[in-house]
């Protein structure tokens, strides 16, 4: 076999710089490819998806009651009738007949909309990265919920975006310190892009903005020429209401909205959309187009069916109830297992937020927690800056009621032992230097 040429960053030795060895083509990559990294919710995938370990990890939505021989049939009957035009390109901002029933489906967040300022996306993801594209220059400034949806801390970060958190209560966000945030900034000569913002069951933390606040965040950024990147993937999944009036629905001209299937269908089709300002929205059909030409006609065509032909707000409902009732166990294991514990009472979605015990570390624990089957995601991936070691994320959406209450109490093991060692030693976490030589036995199954 021929050896390589010499990289042009090794020595005439072939010798290559250290850091490099690894991968030849190193020093080609953009500085934006060099910073990123892989986010702790997918690192955990491998671990967590082996049957042996609960994992309220994850926030994969159950699909186990869609109605697939109607989805199966459905999508024969598209191909047989439709398939020369279900199965070819579309275009780059989506189909119209698709868009129509969108426009329908925000109705329910009190938003009245317009097919053309809609962008349909693969999946909602898309669309934060099409606004990234759009308004982030490397170094400009975006406000973001504290904590914050990893997958947009991830985004923001690949285009080197400056995220300045600001705090919210058990009520969402809080307007004062929305204000002063932005106030300071003004001060220090950063203008603001945009705030992004997951109004309703928010991921992580559970909780969702007040309606009386709703208004006041939207004054505060119109006065400081502020859009707001609204994402709503959990919006219709209230245990016992429909969703409270979209940040969009106040002024539609200040706020982009963020939707997708993926929650309140499946996310196998990857489709969510964009609702925009008429002259954004042009922008990020350009984006859009360049990036993929178009989204999946097989997925929107069969969406825009099922929409039409079948009682998706039915299922829907059916969805409410099973998360409902995947969430009272969760929060009834809590009270019984971890008592030392606090967190979130979500009124919907997929999440509750735990803050652990003083002098536990969420990051430094999780390995021990998954050597005792069970996992969930450290509170420091929802931060840009370093936070939220004191917490963690526990998700109920996925496993069942007797998977989340053995789980909890799985976890509760591994809580005790952490703070045992904390009085004992007075370890900090941060270091780790104590755990290393610890080891948890394996969690005995019932």
């Amino acid at each position: 076999m021929t050896d390589m040429p010499n990289h042009p960053n090794q020595s005439s030795g072939g010798e290559a710089p250290a850091g490099t060895r690894l991968d030849p083509w190193y020093d080609c990559y953009a500085d934006r490819a060099l910073g990123m990294r892989a986010s702790e919710v997918r690192s955990l995938f491998a671990v967590a998806n082996r049957p042996e370990v609960v994992s309220l990890a994850g926030g994969m939505p159950n699909i186990q009651s869609l109605p697939l021989d109607f989805l199966a049939d459905m999508t024969a009957r598209l191909i047989r009738d439709r398939g020369p035009a279900f199965l070819q390109y579309g275009g780059g901002q989506g189909e119209e007949e698709l868009r129509t029933q969108i426009v329908e489906v925000m109705k329910y967040d009190g938003i009245r909309a317009h097919p053309d300022d809609i962008v349909v996306t693969t999946g909602s993801q898309q669309a934060l990265d099409l606004m990234a594209e759009v308004f982030i220059n490397p170094g400009d400034v975006i406000v973001a919920e504290s904590p914050s949806y990893v997958g947009a801390l991830g985004v923001f970060r690949a285009y080197e975006a400056e995220v300045v958190h600001t705090p919210m209560d058990e009520d969402g966000l809080i307007p004062e310190q929305l204000e002063d945030t932005l106030s300071r900034l003004e001060a220090l000569g950063k203008p603001v892009k945009f705030l992004y913002t997951v109004p309703n069951f928010h991921n992580p933390a559970g909780i969702s903005l007040s309606l009386e606040r709703r208004p006041q965040i939207i004054e505060i950024c119109q006065r400081h020429h502020v859009i707001i990147l609204e994402d709503n993937p959990y919006g219709l999944l209230g245990f016992d209401s429909d969703p409270l009036p979209a940040l969009k629905s106040f002024n539609p001209d200040a706020v982009v909205y963020l939707g997708s299937f993926s929650k309140m269908l499946a996310p196998g089709y990857r489709i969510g959309w964009a609702h925009a300002p008429h002259a954004v929205t042009q922008r990020l059909i350009l984006a859009a187009e360049n990036a993929m030409l178009s989204p999946s006609k097989v997925g929107q065509l069969s969406i825009a069916e099922y929409l039409t032909t079948y009682d998706w707000y039915g299922q829907v409902k059916e969805y409410r109830g099973m998360y409902r009732e995947r969430c009272d166990t969760m929060m009834a294991a809590l009270e019984e297992y971890l008592p030392e514990t606090t967190w979130t009472r979500p009124a919907g979605g997929f999440y509750t937020w735990v803050k652990l015990p003083e002098g536990l570390d969420a990051q430094a624990m999780l390995p021990r927690a998954v050597t005792n089957l069970v996992a969930y995601v450290s509170g420091t991936a929802f931060y840009a800056d370093g936070q939220g070691r004191d917490h963690m994320r526990l998700s109920f959406c996925y496993p069942t009621p007797e998977q989340i209450r053995e789980g909890v109490r799985r976890l509760s093991t591994v809580v005790r032992a952490e703070a045992e060692l904390v009085e004992i030693f007075g370890v900090d976490h941060r270091t780790d230097h104590v755990h290393n030589a610890v080891e948890y036995p394996q969690a005995q199954t019932r």
